[in-house]
């Protein structure tokens, strides 16, 4: 039965029921005596991916019939389902607070004995532990595809400069001062939308924090004064290189400005490149980590877990579960999913990295990566609007103010996770 904690954070998510009708679920045997499986995906641009990928599944089997549905408002969907108990076997979700609350409210089988986890690239398993509120023991999602942010840039116009790309934020700073003076905008940010505050934020936290920043302060081990002061300083750094009055242009304002050769570079994540080519289909985009430190060695890419499979606690038919799983890693499968909606792919294995990202193929290769840190963020703490307040004010305390405003509302939107986290702790022996 769920719980009833989990009854209670979803329903005022849910707000009205909403169904898939028609469906049989649960690792159920249908009329035409075929065990049925049934994955929802959060992921409703993927469509045609997924439908290509349940009807070759369906034609090498006999014994299994699998049903995909990306439907609009995925996530919505499935709170409403899960209030009702009617639960799908598997679920296509990112690796961020919605798989973490998921997970603390018991939802997820243990799939350890999966053998398709040997060949998951151990970064992204990582930051699926990392995303767990108290500490589990076993695994409960096979990641699939992963997204990178840091910098995309006019190949072309780099070259036709010759500018080099840099591997300091000292370099990254004299390369703006370098672009401007030629005459030629150095970046667009597009901050009228507050999330496209979060694009820079994260590429710099991965490299100038710790990956489990948030878990160390509900362990009262840190604060975020300490931690997110450098990056909090670097993002007002990066408004003397941008456009006027960022917060008047949108996301699609800076995509197509981007596309239009109206800047040569866009803090952005490669979720972007879509659209930038929706305006642009023949421009030559590359892209590198953001160069966050005084020393190469320190930078780290923000990369993070774009879709991965969950298996319902619930589910009676583990089997023809697996079996799903086992053609959804498969190589082909795999590869079908990325020609359709790019990325990275989270298992090993010869994929190609898309060209876009052929300036983070060393990161990417040597896994070295950290997860976003907006991820751990409560979506009730509205971190982007915060962000974008922050670099509206022009008060001298205003770095102070962002600062204490983080960590009391951290405090305010976890009071219960950082209560279980220290009692956690006490009953470890960590705290005293």
């Amino acid at each position: 039965m769920l719980k009833s904690k989990m009854t209670k954070r979803m329903a005022a998510a849910a707000g009205t029921v909403i169904a898939l009708a028609g469906l049989t679920g649960c690792g159920q045997t249908s009329t035409s005596g075929k065990v049925e499986v049934e994955l929802v995906s959060y992921k409703p641009e993927a469509v045609k991916a997924f439908e290509e990928i349940a009807e070759r599944f369906n034609a090498e089997h006999d014994d299994i019939h699998l049903t995909i549905e990306s439907p609009n408002e995925a996530m919505t969907i499935l709170k409403t389902r899960f209030i009702r108990e009617d639960y799908p076997d598997i679920v296509g979700i990112g690796g961020d607070i919605n798989y973490s609350n998921f997970l603390d409210a018991d939802l997820f089988m243990d799939i350890s004995d999966f053998e398709g986890l040997e060949v998951v690239k151990q970064s992204y398993l990582d930051m699926d532990k990392e995303l767990e509120f108290i500490p589990q023991d076993g695994v409960y999602a096979l990641p699939y595809a992963a997204n990178a942010a840091g910098i995309l840039y006019n190949k072309d116009m780099f070259e036709e400069h010759g500018w080099e790309i840099p591997q300091t934020w000292g370099e990254f700073c004299i390369l703006c001062e370098e672009i401007r003076d030629s005459g030629i905008q150095p970046l667009y940010l597009g901050y009228k939308d507050t999330w496209t505050c979060l694009a820079p934020w994260n590429a710099l936290a991965v490299g100038l924090t710790d990956s489990d920043t948030c878990s160390q302060v509900n362990m009262g081990n840190t604060t975020f004064t300490e931690s997110y002061r450098e990056v909090a300083e670097k993002m007002q750094e990066l408004l003397a290189y941008a456009e006027a009055n960022p917060y008047a242009y949108g996301y699609n304002d800076a995509c197509t400005a981007f596309a239009r050769g109206q800047s040569a570079m866009y803090p952005i994540g490669s979720y972007a490149i879509p659209q930038i080519r929706s305006v642009n289909p023949e421009m030559n985009i590359d892209s590198f980590p953001f160069p966050a430190n005084e020393a190469e060695e320190d930078n780290v890419l923000n990369s993070g877990i774009d879709l991965q499979f969950c298996v319902m606690k619930d589910c009676e038919n583990k089997e023809a579960v697996y079996e799903v799983l086992r053609f959804l890693y498969e190589d082909e499968t795999v590869q079908i999913y990325l020609d359709d909606q790019g990325g990275i792919a989270c298992k090993k294995g010869d994929f190609a990295i898309p060209q876009e990202l052929a300036g983070m193929a060393g990161y990417i290769e040597g896994e070295r990566m950290a997860d976003y840190q907006d991820h751990h963020y409560p979506s009730e703490m509205s971190v982007d609007a915060m962000i974008q307040t922050f670099l509206l004010d022009s008060d001298e305390n205003a770095l102070d103010t962002f600062l204490e405003r983080f960590d009391n509302d951290w405090k305010r939107y976890n009071r219960d996770l950082i209560r279980k986290v220290q009692q956690y702790q006490m009953e470890k022996g960590d705290v005293q």
